[in-house]
């Protein structure tokens, strides 16, 4: 059959299959959903995703973007229309309806996802453009405030804010004096450089993104200019799969196995470009670029990759060091005239910052990435910062792990007994950085994917109370089933405690109603129950108590619904119709 292609139709077949498995059920319009409420922070992929698993399992967000409509989908809304995925697609499904049509997505295909999966699950009810975060605060009764605003309280804060911000442009002496054009990565939509030679300056992911605009549109030349050697990988989704798969998150005895098995087969005559061996830049030390193109372009003669320090600007290109391999930066070297007539200042983006969330998160020995999981800060488990804090590693930002993470977020709101404990978070990123003591790194920054997976599995296996969730955590599978285990559980303590007199304050306060002569009025419209809970409004009852800590305080009423275990976790506010 003409245009067939079977290995296309069958990736497609799987993510069919993946949809109709793992995708949770998307609320209706105007559905008021009654579990507890969570702020989410940023509305890139990572903030998206998030709302989406949290909404499909009942619970309420609302998505804070600091930028207008235009800016959702994150950094991908701001790249150029040439740029596109470094990873094959199979390891950038950010939720599992996504929907790719090819093995590596452009920029507009990967927003148009964004914005599918934004309308799908009703999020533009939900999503406050133009509403930048400065702080977030704990009122007296534990409920979470944004930018000081009482109108709303949240039990669950999601900051998705990601690694990349403004596009970071250096001073260069001398750049009133260049004669051409000068452009960050960034901001080359309409613009081309055909017949034209381009200065790319910088060597990690952002001048993968100008070579692939200067390719695109038919530069004559292009001149990559790298302070130092970084590892180059292939863009093949097994090869970047295997190297993932070190669960150790770090250099080994074996590393030099996959590291000269590159030298050999993929730079070949090109290893000068490596790093050498014995530098201490090895594989697992950081992130590498993953291109196939590079390689080519430099065997053909339509590019080049030097090595050294960038000194000015000339007239017409770049006053140049070039150093040899394995020569530190402002080491000494060759000085050489780079001539070009683009520039293209491939120098990344300031990191956000995450200074809008509380003072308990910054411990002077528990900063980010040192938290736990590396996303939840020891002291405030309700807390997730959700791709926010990573600095180096091998694998994907926008795969499964986003999920994960917002699932344990969910878990830990509602049930008091898999909740993390300060000392417990605290001592597994001590057990963390004594396993990983001689990462040249640290700990946290860097790590492979398997290692993700292992910590993931790690957290559900060491606490009996997370294994009833495990189905839920890794694949979004069977939410009711372990609330109701929740409800028992809590049951049970609440009648421990009754025997062992710890609520000895529920006898003094029937004393008081007695007393007073107002038998029964404080008690609630849902069965007698002496004190409210939380169905998600973001208020409390007059304890101040979230949703599972009044299903925890109370004994369970069968005559009351729970909205935590029924089939419909949601109401409807207004009917369209």
């Amino acid at each position: 059959m003409a245009g067939f292609h079977p290995i296309l139709w069958l990736y497609i077949l799987f993510q069919y299959v993946l949809n109709r498995l793992f995708s949770p059920q998307a609320p209706p319009p105007h559905a008021k959903l009654r579990r507890p409420r969570i702020a989410i922070i940023g509305a890139g992929i990572t903030g998206i995703s998030a709302a989406a698993h949290c909404v499909g399992h009942g619970f309420d967000v609302t998505i804070f973007e600091a930028g207008p409509p235009e800016d959702l989908g994150g950094i991908w809304s701001k790249v150029n229309n040439t740029s596109g995925l470094q990873i094959h697609s199979i390891m950038y499904r950010f939720f599992p309806s996504v929907h790719w049509k090819s093995d590596y997505p452009k920029r507009e295909a990967i927003v148009e996802q964004v914005r599918k999966l934004w309308e799908a699950y009703h999020l533009d009810e939900r999503t406050r453009f133009n509403s930048r975060v400065t702080s977030v605060t704990k009122d007296d009764k534990g409920s979470w405030i944004i930018n000081q605003s009482h109108n709303d309280r949240y039990e669950g804060i999601i900051a998705a804010v990601g690694t990349c911000g403004d596009p970071k442009m250096p001073n260069i002496p001398g750049e009133e004096r260049y004669k051409g054009e000068i452009f960050h990565s960034s901001k080359l939509n309409g613009k081309s450089a055909k017949d034209k030679t381009v200065i790319i300056i910088g060597g990690g992911a952002s001048a993968v993104e100008g070579l692939e605009f200067a390719v695109n549109t038919g530069a004559a030349k292009t001149k990559v200019l790298s302070r130092s050697e970084k590892w180059i990988i292939p863009r093949n989704p097994i090869v970047d799969m295997l190297f993932a798969m070190n669960i150790f998150g770090r250099e080994t005895f074996l590393s030099w196995v996959p590291e000269n098995l590159l030298r050999l087969f993929f730079y070949r005559d090109l290893r000068d470009l490596a790093p050498p061996r014995k530098s201490g830049k090895g594989l697992f030390t950081g992130t590498p670029m993953v291109n196939s193109d590079i390689f080519n372009q430099i065997r053909s003669g339509k590019a080049e990759w030097l090595r050294g320090d960038i000194l000015r600007f000339t007239k017409t290109g770049i006053r140049f060091n070039h150093r040899a391999q394995g020569v530190p930066k402002g080491g000494p070297g060759h000085t050489i005239n780079v001539e070009g007539d683009m520039v293209i200042m491939a120098t990344g983006y300031s990191r956000p910052a995450l200074d809008f969330l509380p003072e308990t998160c910054f411990q002077k020995e528990y900063l980010p990435p040192n938290w736990y999981l590396q996303v939840f800060p020891p002291d405030e488990p309700s807390i997730c910062a959700n791709n926010c804090t990573y600095v180096n590693a091998i694998g994907t930002v926008g795969n499964y792990h986003i999920g994960i993470y917002t699932r344990l977020l969910l878990v830990f709101l509602v049930d008091p007994l898999a909740r993390p404990q300060p000392w417990l978070a605290k001592t597994w990123i001590k057990m963390t950085r004594f396993i990983k003591n001689r990462a040249p790194g640290g700990a946290f920054d860097f790590f492979t994917y398997a290692e993700l997976i292992y910590w993931f599995i790690f957290c559900v296996v060491i606490n009996p109370f997370r294994w009833k969730w495990a189905f839920f955590v890794f694949f979004g599978i069977g939410s009711a089933l372990p609330m109701r285990v929740v409800e028992k559980e809590n049951q049970v303590r609440n009648e421990l405690n009754e025997v062992n007199g710890v609520r000895q304050h529920n006898g003094e306060k029937k004393q008081q109603t007695e007393a007073s002569g107002t038998n029964g009025a404080k008690k609630s419209n849902s069965g007698g129950k002496p004190h409210e809970v939380n169905k998600g409004d973001g208020t409390r009852g007059s304890k101040g108590l979230s949703y599972a800590e009044a299903v925890m305080e109370e004994t369970p009423n069968k005559n009351v619904e729970n909205p935590a275990n029924t089939g419909n976790p949601y109401e409807i506010l207004n009917n369209p119709e």
